[in-house]
């Protein structure tokens, strides 16, 4: 009975981890179908400020960062602050869930990879193992750059992270070196940078400025409170 009750309490205190693992397998699945089928016939993106971005491999470190940026992030909030944490996340799976539509329905891709690497050095070969993990298809707009504006800005929409002046100031260099890194080492666009920052600017008014994620979240739980026998 004791083991029962524990279990109960652990759910009770972690349930909310359960939309974050099921859209976490929804989005990979998803993802890696869409890798897999859109290879070939796929509309080319290029955008003539492309032209004049140098390709510079120091970037493949942020790039690369982006994904314990966005882990550390969500992690930070799941334990510290669940308003934010639902904010964070309806932020997120939002943008990738827009991101998984349009790439289903108008597949598209690009050719700025470099064909040679002008230098050899390790970063030159970490960019090429990440070219040949991660095909140049599947890239508007940016989730690298929607998700690290979206980890900023609930960095710096936190309450708790309020005064921490260090950590506001890593996530903004962070989040710029990223969003730099998708166009200097060739990953994306400009036209993918843009409608990321477009996209993001709509969700920061519906998830920060209006808050209805958060006014729907405590209206359920409202809710759940006067239903007898239900975990809360």
């Amino acid at each position: 009975m004791k083991t029962k009750k524990t279990l109960i309490n652990i759910f009770r205190q972690y349930r909310h981890a359960l939309p974050l693992i099921l859209y976490g397998i929804i989005y990979m699945l998803w993802f890696t179908h869409l890798e897999k089928t859109v290879t070939s016939h796929y509309r080319l993106i290029h955008f003539r400020p492309d032209d004049f971005i140098p390709f510079c491999e120091i970037f493949v470190i942020p790039y690369l960062l982006w994904f314990a940026y966005v882990a550390v992030v969500v992690v930070y909030f799941f334990f510290r602050d669940k308003d934010d944490y639902f904010r964070a996340c309806t932020f997120l799976f939002t943008g990738m869930t827009v991101f998984l539509i349009v790439s289903t329905l108008w597949p598209n891709g690009h050719d700025l990879r470099p064909a040679i690497m002008p230098r050899d050095n390790i970063c030159t070969k970490l960019v090429s193992s990440l070219y040949r993990a991660d095909t140049p298809t599947n890239l508007w707009p940016s989730i690298h750059v929607y998700n690290s504006l979206g980890c900023h800005i609930a960095v710096m929409k936190s309450s708790r992270l309020k005064k921490k002046k260090g950590i506001r100031l890593c996530s903004l260099f962070l989040s710029v070196s990223i969003i730099l890194s998708t166009m200097f080492i060739k990953q994306h666009s400009v036209f993918d940078v843009t409608t990321a920052f477009i996209m993001a600017a709509v969700m920061y008014g519906i998830v920060y400025r209006s808050d209805v994620v958060l006014h729907f979240y405590h209206s359920l739980q409202r809710r759940r409170k006067h239903k007898p026998g239900t975990l809360v």
